[in-house]
Order: structure tokens, then sequence, then C-alpha cells
């Protein structure tokens, strides 16, 4: 039986060498916004997963999340299912009756306008009040000086975001917080493995949170972890995370022994989702987790070349500026037309996208722009003028491990070729 499955092993590894091949090809140019990150490596991982039967969360989970924290420093990580719902059990979790020094409903938190959906609808559905902020047009990331006027009596929270894997200027955040009593959640879902300071993007706010999506710098398939150095924090999070009860919890004792007449695998001790990662998404992190760091530096590597050759049409376009002190884990290559560019952005991506270069907008745009958010209260700071034209003016096209040099001239130059007829 044992050489039977080495048999399939060895089919899988044969098939993956022959089939996925994700680097450039010159006879057929495609550059995809991005490319699977797993193997032959992970599939094997996640089968026996499969053969053991155990796939509901377990082992493998834990697992993962103690090589998480150990690569990355981070003292308390909680998996999800996806970036999205780390980010919903934070908020939850500072949200939630049980939480010390929490959030309450009607709290407003401060958001940038440039951000996904599930960074705003988590507050939402907490009844807390988001607040948007304008960006800084340099690192398209949240401007200090922007939260620092929108900050009213109701205010009592920050959710900034990592765009694009760029750190924000956490030592501003990190003031303005200390100064102001605001507790700051990072969404470092486009982030991993950056870092500011030295110090990893999730370490500077009561908690943060990452995704593993599949088009992420390494993936689970779906996925996310919150991180937090709040041991209570955690612990609720592990709570909120699967149904309200404590089978997870790190330390039950306390709940066990308010409660002793009730088995404790159905000790449910506050308000619950189904949340978990599965063994199968563990199995594959852990094989994924080490090759991250070479991920990123590829990811750096490309942001860097590309750049180097935007650099002569600076007149068409505005690059993201990395952040003063930090070190960008380059999520994608993000561009804004320039105010009186000759051509708009729908011209240049369709020639791209004909080309065989994907693109698409930056993050959701502007928030405060998207009609599902007038549904649901919440407050704009200002006119938002940056996102407003990122949304309008701006682009990215794919950023990751496959892509190579010759993907990285082909871009260069099929730019160069769109742009020969306005002279640049």
């Amino acid at each position: 039986m044992a050489a039977n499955l080495q048999q399939v092993y060895a089919g899988i590894q044969a098939y993956c060498a022959e089939r996925h091949r994700f680097g450039f090809d010159p006879a057929k140019p495609m550059v995809r916004l991005h490319e699977p990150t797993f193997s032959a490596d992970e599939i094997i991982a996640a089968l026996d997963v499969l053969l053991s039967t155990r796939v509901t969360m377990g082992p493998k989970v834990l697992e993962f999340e103690r090589a998480f924290g150990a690569m990355h420093g981070f003292p308390q990580n909680v998996t999800s299912n996806s970036g999205s719902s780390a980010n919903l059990l934070a908020v939850a979790a500072l949200a939630n009756v049980a939480a010390r020094d929490g959030l309450r409903p009607g709290d407003e938190v401060i958001v940038p306008a440039l951000s996904w959906s599930t960074t705003v609808w988590p507050l939402i559905q907490m009844n807390l009040v988001p607040v948007i902020v304008d960006i800084d047009p340099r690192t398209l990331n949240i401007d200090p000086g922007e939260v620092e006027r929108a900050i009213g009596p109701k205010t009592r929270g920050l959710m900034p975001v990592h765009v694009y894997g760029n750190p924000c200027d956490l030592s501003a955040l990190e003031d303005i917080c200390r100064r102001r009593g605001l507790q700051m959640v990072e969404d470092c879902c486009e982030a991993l493995g950056a870092r500011y300071a030295g110090r990893p993007v999730g370490s500077f706010g009561r908690a943060g949170t990452f995704s593993f999506y599949f088009s992420h710098h390494m993936t689970t398939l779906e996925g996310g972890i919150t991180v937090s150095g709040d041991f209570e924090l955690a612990e609720l999070m592990r709570v909120l995370r699967a149904h309200g009860w404590v089978r997870e919890l790190q330390r039950p004792a306390p709940y066990l022994e308010k409660s002793p007449e009730i088995d404790p695998r159905f000790l449910f001790v506050n308000v619950g989702y189904n949340l978990r990662l599965t063994e199968l998404q563990a199995a594959m992190g852990v094989v994924q987790l080490p090759k991250l760091p070479a991920f990123v530096d590829a990811r750096r590597e490309t942001t860097a070349a590309w750049n180097a050759d935007f650099a002569r049409w600076r007149e068409y376009f505005d690059l993201q500026q990395e952040t003063p002190g930090a070190f960008s884990s380059c999520f994608g290559f993000p561009l804004v037309l320039r105010d009186g560019a000759p051509f708009s952005r729908q011209e240049i991506t369709a020639f791209l996208n004909k080309a065989g270069i994907e693109t698409r907008s930056i993050i959701a745009g502007n928030i405060a722009r998207q009609p599902a958010l007038k549904l649901y209260a919440h407050r704009v700071a200002g006119d938002l003028p940056n996102a407003t034209r990122v949304m309008r003016s701006g682009f990215s096209f794919g950023n990751h491990q496959a892509v190579d040099a010759q993907a990285r001239r082909y871009v260069r130059d099929q730019v160069a070729a769109f742009l020969k007829k306005y002279g640049g």
C-alpha cells in the first residue's frame, strides 16, 4: 500500500513538472495578474490530509498558526477562512461586550478611501460608523494629516490599509492613536512580508490581519489570519471564530470552572460564527510559508526593474513610492495617469489587455463612491480628490513570483509601443 502511495506522489510530481509551467512564454506572450504559488508539494500535503480523513480544524491548523507566528514574531495567531474573515474577527472582537477597552455601537472608525469592501463591511456589521479619509497620492496609503483632521468626538478607532504591500506611515499613525486614544487594526491583507522600521506590519495595532487568497503572496487557496499581542483579545477571537464555544481556547479553565455542569465540548460563552480554516488549507500553508521570502524578493525585484523602466515616462504616469523607512512586499504594480495625459486609462488598458497583459483597477477605488456604501451610515471627511483620481485614472498589472526578466521586458516594450504615437 505504501509503495502504491509513493507511485501516486511520483505521478503528481511528474504531472506538475510537465503542466505547471507558469513562466513567460515568448511564443505565446501573456502576463497575468497572478499565477499559482503552489504545485506538487502542496497538492501532496493536501492529499495526505484527505487520506487521513481528519479534515476539519485540528493539529495542522495549530501547526500553521505557530509557524506563522514564529516566522514573523506575532505572539497570538488566529486563522480563519479568508482575509475578509480575519478583518471580521478583529473588528468583532474589539466591538464585543466582553472586550476590554473595546468599541461600542455608534463609535467611529477612520478608514482610507482607497480600500477594499471588507475593510469597511465589518465596521458596519458591528454597528460602527466608517469615517472615510483621503490618501497620500505618493504612497497611495491613508494620509496621517487627513486622519488627524477627521477625528471627532465619536472617533474611537483607525483601520489603515497597507496598499499593495506598501506600509503606511506607522510612526505617524501610532502617534495619533496614542495622543487621541484610538484603537488601531491594521489591514495587512495585501502586505504579507512587509515591514516598517524593521518590524512586520500587523504588529503596530491592537490587531493585524492577513490574507492567503489564491492570488496573494502565498496561499491556502482561501484563508486568513488575525494576529495580536493581546492574549485576551486573541482568546475572544477564538471563541467568535467557532460558534462561540471554548474548544479551541488556549486557556479554557476559567470558563469551565464557572459551568462545571455543561459538557466542555459544547460550552458556549459568547456569540460566534464558523470561520475556521480546514486542515487541507493549513497543510498547504505549512508548505508555502518557507517559500514566502523568495516570493517577496521576486516581487521587489520586478518593482525595482519597472520603476527604472517607467522613469522615462514620468510625464504620463505617477508611480507608487515606497514609504520612507518601509520594506514593501510589492503586491502589484500600480500606475496613475497624470492630469493632462493625452490618453485615458481605458485606452491604455485595452491596448495592454489585447497584448496579453492583464490589468485591473486599484483595489476598489474610492470606496465612498461605491453605491453599496450609500445604504449605510458613514461619514466622508473632505472631497477625497486623491482617491477619486486613483479610481478614475489608476490601474495595475500583475507583479508576482512568475514575472521574470522576459515578462518585465515585454511589459516595458508594449507600454513603449502604446506611447510611441504620443511621442513617448
